[in-house]
């Protein structure tokens, strides 16, 4: 099982220059620990009801959307500048063939833990004898 961004990894070297604000929104870290996979990701400023995680097809997809709900006391705001974004955010990693019923995860303090078990790899290779 790899666990490799969609993203192709030369990819990286320009993730400075050229990335959108939406990437610059889902930062993580990948490591292997104790036989499993670890992802943690930063999610400021979402609840957990407002994120979701979905396995299907080899990927795990992290998705998170934050609305802008302005009232009538918003509208009579005049910004001076508005930093904070709203919208759709996603992240997906290939993970290839996974037990989808094992992923755990967990959002405290605006990070999400993913913790996936490496699968046990069954070397799939039959020595053919010749006659």
């Amino acid at each position: 099982m790899d666990l490799i961004p969609r993203k192709f990894y030369l990819d990286d070297i320009f993730d400075d220059f050229l990335s959108s604000r939406k990437d610059q929104n889902m930062r993580c870290d990948i490591y292997e620990k104790d036989g499993d996979y670890h992802i943690e990701m930063d999610v400021p400023g979402f609840d957990k009801k407002d994120i979701s995680i979905e396995a299907k097809d080899g990927y795990l997809t992290i998705k998170a959307e934050k609305t802008n709900e302005q009232n009538e006391e918003d509208e009579k705001k005049n910004y001076i500048r508005r930093e904070r974004t709203y919208g759709k955010y996603e992240r997906s990693f290939y993970l290839g063939d996974l037990d989808q019923d094992k992923i755990d995860a967990e959002f405290t303090n605006g990070m999400l833990k993913i913790t996936v078990p490496k699968k046990e790899e069954v070397e799939n290779k039959k020595v053919i004898e010749i006659k």
